[in-house]
Formats: structure tokens, sequence, C-alpha cells
């Protein structure tokens, strides 16, 4: 069943609640010939893996698998993706950490859809290795920084738009989001601007993409891109939060390239300040940013919509609103988006999460705002949550239940408790997909999903130091693979 989500209002948003709960639960969805034909494999990197610098992996901000090399025998399938830590371990502030890149080697022998696999082997479908680790720099070759940018603004230069700098020099970026492009460069979206970067196939900066002025976070009437993540000894930021512009850690999150490379499309975490991203029950209207990519170092906006985030009800009743976490484009009309709750999951006290969604976007009905008044701080295109009736937002229809029971049961998972290494872990933040390899599915995909484990370990080390994440936590990286239906994805 489609359901139409467009709600004009916060009020109007709550009065859908009780229709749209039946569709958080499907497993499987058909969305307008995107079909969903359920779990096919499922693997992990252990906690404990540390990358070729020493330092404790984590991964899964964001993901690109590689097409080009993706291949398919009588063994299963073979090829690479790369996974995108964000900012490091940063449990009691953010650190130093140098931004990078992995490269993972990816086995992969999915079961039949609907299928269970074989006793024992629930969870080995997918072998995933560390292949490679590469450091990304700033565009003069420098380190960057996982430090929470507090009060660096690194000023314009040529083409670069001003950036956030931690107080030690150095570009600072909290990584989310990946796109690679068949030169081997990449698109890389962060929290902190919230910015698009543009690295060479060796990590180095080239260019840089700001988003329009009602993105910007803003203190006293200027740019300060500080999230709120002080390192050790260093004070908050003031005001803790920004005045306008994107939310402390809900900057960029999702970003894809649609399929015939024409178009760059990059999705906020949640609403921006002004437009109710103050608060966890009004948040709900998000931004979708469509960039022209015909010249890859100039990027040049060309529309932009409202995309309503999904309402539900937490365990206590209370009003809450999921944040997107990442997006695949299908066209520059439609994408998967995926939301979810936080706070539960694996490695935390809340053990049971009520929202891991992947929804279908469609924005060929919404209003474009790019270039208009709502691009600008001072024009709230939501206040209080309660979206300008002159905008028509995107329509979302669920698509696939990340915390379906029977899906996650076949393969020896579960979402709630108990709470152990079974249970799926709070931030599932990354998507790619790629051909099955079969003429006779030629529109079919395999969906791969990757979560963001924070890089909680009990043997931990980076920038120098051991650590040992609280409460036990030991939160493998893990991959859960769909296989999906995306009629003409290839042709377009």
């Amino acid at each position: 069943m489609k359901h139409l989500y467009r709600p004009a209002s916060l009020g109007v948003a709550l009065a859908l609640f009780t229709a749209l709960a039946p569709a958080l639960a499907d497993s499987t969805a058909t969305v307008g010939g995107l079909v969903n034909k359920g779990l096919v494999g499922v693997g992990r990197i252990p906690a404990a893996q540390r990358d070729k610098f020493g330092e404790t992996f984590g991964s899964g901000s964001g993901m690109a698998i590689d097409a080009s090399g993706w291949t398919h025998d009588t063994a299963g399938y073979r090829g690479s993706l790369w996974l995108l830590p964000d900012r490091g371990y940063n449990v009691v502030g953010t650190t130093d950490y140098r931004p990078r890149l992995n490269t993972i080697a990816i086995e992969f022998a999915p079961v039949a859809p609907g299928a269970a696999p074989a006793a024992g082997q629930e969870q080995t479908g997918v072998k995933a290795t560390l292949a490679d680790t590469m450091l990304l720099t700033d565009n003069k070759g420098a380190d960057a920084t996982g430090l929470d940018p507090l009060n660096g603004v690194r000023a314009a230069s040529g083409d670069m738009p001003i950036l956030p700098q931690a107080d030690n020099g150095k570009l600072a970026l909290d990584n989310e989001a990946i796109v690679r492009l068949p030169d081997g460069s990449m698109f890389i979206s962060d929290e902190y601007g919230p910015n698009i970067y543009r690295f060479s196939a060796d990590g180095h900066l080239l260019s840089a993409t700001q988003p329009p002025a009602a993105f910007v976070p803003m203190r006293h009437g200027t740019p300060n891109f500080a999230s709120d993540n002080p390192g050790p000894g260093a004070a908050e930021p003031d005001p803790k939060d920004p005045e306008t512009g994107r939310q402390n850690n809900q900057g960029l999150e999702g970003m894809a390239m649609t399929p015939d490379g024409k178009f760059l499309i990059a999705v906020l975490q949640s609403a921006p300040r002004q437009d109710g991203g103050d608060s966890p029950a009004t948040r709900q209207n998000t931004r979708a940013l469509v960039y022209d990519a015909s010249d890859l170092a100039h990027l040049k906006l060309a529309h932009e919509y409202v995309v309503p985030l999904p309402v539900f009800k937490d365990a206590k009743g209370k009003t809450k609103i999921a944040a997107q976490s990442e997006i695949v484009a299908l066209s520059d009309k439609t994408f998967l988006m995926l939301a979810r709750d936080s706070g539960n999951g694996q490695g935390l006290k809340g053990d049971t999460s009520l929202v891991r969604q992947i929804f279908v976007v469609d924005v060929s009905a919404a209003t474009d705002i790019a270039g208009g008044a709502f691009d600008a701080a001072d024009k709230p295109l939501a206040p209080k949550g309660v979206l300008d009736p002159s905008v028509m937002p995107a329509k979302l229809t669920p698509f696939i239940d990340i915390n379906d029971k029977g899906e996650l049961g076949r393969f020896g998972l579960h979402n709630g408790a108990p709470n152990d290494k079974n249970n799926l872990s709070e931030k599932w933040e990354a998507m790619s997909v790629v051909s099955v390899l079969d003429p006779k599915l030629p529109d079919d995909y395999f969906l791969f999903v990757a979560n963001d484990n924070d890089f909680l370990a009990q043997d931990g080390f980076q920038v120098g130091a051991p650590y040992k994440a609280e409460d036990g936590a030991d939160v493998d990286t893990m991959f859960l693979v769909y296989q999906v239906t995306l009629p003409g994805l290839a042709g377009k």
C-alpha cells in the first residue's frame, strides 16, 4: 500500500501518525514497480579490527560499491567497496583523529530471497575484509582532523569558501557520505559545514561547495561550525546551539549521484534550526539539495525540496521525528532514504528501535525552493515545525523495514532484548546498490546497508592512546544485504 505523506503542518503530521504506524511494521513492499525481495545476506567486521595505522576501525557513515569491479561466478560474488568513517571515537569529546577512507574486499554468497541460511552460517554470507586505508588531506596536503571546530573559520581562498577549522589549525571534517566517481575522485559530505567536498583519488582536497545560507550554522550573526563536542579541556561553544542553520550533528548526512551522473543530491539529516530543528518533535521538514554536476569543480544548485521526515511515538508515548541517515538516488526525482530513531541498540542502554526504515522519496510534485527566499537564514520555511502553506513537500512511501522480526530472525539477528551482539546497533547510516548480474533479472540489485559502529570497542586505540568503550560496548561493523528490483535504473 502506498501512503501519501505530505503534511502541511506538525498538527497534520501527528494526525497522520496513526495511519502510518502499520506501514512502519511492513517487512516488504512494492512501490511503483520497486520491489523489496528481502534480506539475502549478513556479514561483520569485528569491533577489534585495526587499520594499517594501528587505530581502531570504525566505518559505515558512508559507502560506495565499486560497480566496475563487481563479478559473479559459481562461488558467488566478489568485489570491493569504500567505507567512510566519521570523526573517530568521541564519546567524551572529539579528538585529533585523521579523516580517512577504508577499502573493503567483499565476497558474497547470497541466500535465496525468503530462504534461511544453513545452520551455523547465518552471518557468514558476506565476508568483508579490510584491504586498505587512505588518509584525507586538505588542499595543501596537510592533515585534516575530527576535532570540533569550536572557534575556527578558515578564510575563503580562490574557489574555496569559508571552511571549518579546529583550534589546532587543521581543516575539521566530520565525514558522512561518499560518492565515488569513475576517475577515482570522490564527493564527500560532512556535518560541520555542512559542506560537500571533492577529493582526488589519492585523498587530496580539490574543491568545496557550501550550501545556501539557510544551512550554514550561525552564532552571534557570524558563521560558526562548532557542533558542541569539545575536545578534552575545551569549552562549549557560545551559545551551545546555532541560532540558524544546521543543528549540531545534523549536517549533510545523505548524498548520492543520480545514475546518469548528471545530478548530485544531498539531504540534511533533519530540519535547520529556524525550521523546527531545535526540537526532536518539530525537526520534520528537512531539505534535499539537487546540484548540477556537469562541472565537478563548481557544483551548481539546480533544485531544492522539502522532505518530511517520519513521525513516531517513543516508548514513553512522546512524539519524535526520525532523522535521515543516507540516500541512494534512483533519478533526479526519486531516491531511497534511510531514516531511523536514536538511542537504541547494541552498545546502548536502550535496546529496542522503533524506526529503522528505508523510504522511497518522490519530489516530482514538490515545490522547488532553490534560490528563493527560504534559502536565506532570516526567512524560516517551517517556524516551530509548521511548514509554510505555499510549499508542497516530497512524498514518502515506506519500502523496507530493517527492524522486521522475521527477516532478521532468519539470520540470527533481532531488534530489542536481549541487548547482545545479535541485536542491531543504533546507527545504520550507509547504503549502496550493485547489480545481481543476472540477465534474467536485469532490474535486480543488491542493496548493501551498513552501520556506523561509533568505534565502540573494549580494546580500542586511537590518536596514540588506548580506550575502552563504556558499559562493555563492543560493536561490530555490520552489513545487511537486500535484494531489490529497481526498474530502469541501469538505463538512466
